[in-house]
C-alpha cells in the first residue's frame, strides 16, 4: 500500500492542483470559511467553528450525504489547528494498515506532533477494527475524524461513539449549489451554456451533492454547444435513452395496445376480440395476463380494487389448469376489467409523487415521526412530539407528516367513481378535521 501520510511536519498547505485535474478538485476550498452549506458547523457559532477558535479539536464523526464536504472539512481542520494530517479509507485498508497508521502517529506524538487521522467511510470497518481505535483516541495519539454516509447509531460501536462527537452535515441547498456553479464559471472563465430554467434543473438533479453537480457542470463545459440548453435539452444531453420496442414486432404491440385501450374505454366486446386475436395467434398467455394486470392498476385502480385480484387469480388459475381450460380465466379477467368503473387517479398520483420526489431530493421527514431506537437519535430530536393517532379523538391526530421544507402536496385525487367515491369522502373529512385542529392550535398559541 502506498504511503498515505505526510512526514513530521504539520498539515501542509494544499499542493497546487493541476490544470487538468477534475473541476471538483480544482474548486476544493482552501479555508473552512470557503466551505458552502455547512455554516451550522463551520460558522463562528458552530461546533467546528468554536473548536477551531479555541485551537483544540475533539474526535468527531462527520455524518452526511455524499458530496457535502466531509473530506474537505477534515483536511482543512488539520491545517486550521496545526495538526499533522493522515488519511485512510476503510474501503481499501485492513488491520496492517491501521497498525502502520497508529505506529506513525505514536512516533510523531513522541516528537510533540499530534495527528488528525481522517477515516473515510469509517462504517465499513468491522466492530473489532473499530475497537482498535479506542486506546489511541483515549491517550491522545490521534484526533479521530471519521466520515460516514450511514447512521452512526447502527454502524459504529457505542464505545467509539462515546468518545467522539457526531456532527451532522446537511445536503447542500439551492443557495450552496448555486455558489458552486458560480465558482465553476469563474474558474472556467465563461458561463455555463444553460438557460435559467435549465440551470435550476441542473441544480435539482444534484440532489444536494456538490461533487455530482460540479462533475455535471464539467461535462457541460467540455462540449461546444451551438446555443444554451433549455431544461428539456439538458435532460437529453445528460442521460441516455433506450429504445422501448423492437420495430420488427409492430403487429404484436399494435394488438396489445388495442386490447389495453379497449379495456380503458369500457368496451368489453372489442377487448374480448383483441384478446382472442392474440391468443389464437399463439401469444404467450402470461404476457397477456401481465398486460391485463397493468390495466387493472393503471386504469381501474381503487375505483375497483378487485380488478387486480381478478387478474392475479386468473394467473394462478391458468398456471394450475394450463391451456386451453385456463384461458377462460384470462377471458374472465379481461371482461371484469373492461366492465369495471375506471380511474387513473392512482396512476396520476404515482407520476406526480415521483416528480415531486425527484425535484425535492432527500428531504428529511419531520423529526416527530422518526424512530429513535438509540440514545444519540433521541438526543438530536428524533421522535420528539409524536402523536399516536389511535389515542386521538376519532383515531386521527391531524399531525403534519411532510418534511419541514415541503408543503403538503395533493398527489392523489380520487375520481369519484366506484369505491373511490367513498375514499374521496373520507379524505375530505380528514382534510376538514386537519384544518380545524390546526386552526385550534393557532388560536391556542395566540392566546398563550
Amino acid at each position: 500500500m502506498a504511503d498515505l501520510f505526510a512526514g513530521m511536519d504539520p498539515a501542509p498547505a494544499p499542493s497546487p492542483v493541476s490544470a487538468n485535474a477534475p473541476l471538483a478538485d480544482r474548486l476544493r476550498p482552501e479555508t473552512l470559511s470557503d466551505v458552502v452549506g455547512q455554516d451550522h458547523l463551520t460558522g463562528p457559532e458552530g461546533a467546528i467553528g468554536r473548536m477551531v477558535a479555541a485551537g483544540r479539536l475533539s474526535s468527531m464523526i462527520l455524518w452526511g450525504p455524499p458530496g457535502t464536504g466531509k473530506t474537505t472539512i477534515a483536511r482543512l481542520l488539520a491545517a486550521a489547528v496545526g495538526l499533522r494530517y493522515a488519511a485512510i479509507s476503510a474501503v481499501f485498508s485492513g488491520v496492517a494498515d491501521l497498525k502502520k497508521v497508529f505506529a506513525e502517529a505514536r512516533d510523531h506524538a513522541r516528537a510533540g506532533q499530534r495527528t488528525l487521522l481522517f477515516v473515510d467511510e469509517i462504517h465499513r470497518f468491522n466492530r473489532a477494527q473499530q475497537d482498535g481505535f479506542l486506546p489511541f483516541v483515549e491517550d491522545g495519539t490521534v484526533t479521530l475524524v471519521g466520515a460516514t454516509t450511514e447512521n452512526p447509531s447502527f454502524e459504529l460501536n457505542a464505545a467509539l461513539l462515546s468518545r467522539a462527537q457526531v456532527l451532522i452535515l446537511h445536503r447542500l441547498g439551492q443557495t450552496a449549489l448555486e455558489q458552486l456553479l458560480d465558482r465553476a464559471e469563474v474558474e472556467m472563465e465563461r458561463p455555463l451554456p444553460l438557460r435559467p430554467g435549465a440551470r435550476d434543473a441542473l441544480i435539482a438533479s444534484a440532489d444536494g451533492d456538490g461533487r455530482f453537480l460540479l462533475n455535471q457542470a464539467e461535462t457541460l463545459f467540455s462540449v461546444d454547444l451551438p446555443e444554451p440548453l433549455d431544461a428539456a435539452g439538458l435532460s437529453t444531453f445528460l442521460q441516455r435513452r433506450v429504445a422501448v420496442y423492437d420495430k420488427d414486432r409492430e403487429g404484436h404491440y399494435n394488438l396489445i395496445s388495442a386490447l389495453h385501450k379497449s379495456i380503458r374505454g369500457s368496451d368489453p366486446q372489442a377487448a374480448l376480440y383483441y384478446l382472442a386475436r392474440m391468443l389464437t395467434a399463439g401469444e404467450e398467455p402470461l404476457y397477456v395476463l401481465r398486460r391485463l394486470t397493468r390495466a387493472a392498476i393503471e386504469d381501474i385502480g381503487l375505483a375497483d380494487p378487485q380488478a387486480l385480484t381478478q387478474c392475479l387469480a386468473a394467473k394462478d388459475a391458468y398456471e394450475f389448469l394450463g391451456s386451453p381450460e385456463g384461458e377462460l380465466a384470462i377471458v374472465q379477467a379481461c371482461l371484469y376489467c373492461a366492465t369495471a368503473p375506471k380511474s387513473n387517479a392512482a396512476y396520476k398520483a404515482q407520476k406526480q409523487a415521483w416528480r415531486v420526489a425527484k425535484e425535492t431530493g432527500s428531504l428529511m421527514p419531520p423529526a416527530n415521526i422518526l424512530n429513535a431506537p438509540t440514545k444519540l437519535m433521541k438526543q438530536i430530536g428524533y421522535g420528539a412530539g409524536y402523536q399516536y393517532d389511535h389515542d386521538a379523538e376519532g383515531g386521527f391526530s391531524g399531525a403534519n407528516y411532510w418534511p419541514d421544507e415541503l408543503s403538503p402536496q395533493p398527489l392523489y385525487e380520487p375520481s369519484g367513481r366506484g369505491l373511490e367515491k367513498r375514499i374521496a369522502e373520507r379524505m375530505a373529512w380528514w382534510d376538514e378535521r386537519r384544518r380545524a385542529l390546526q386552526e385550534g392550535e393557532a388560536r391556542d398559541a395566540h392566546r398563550g
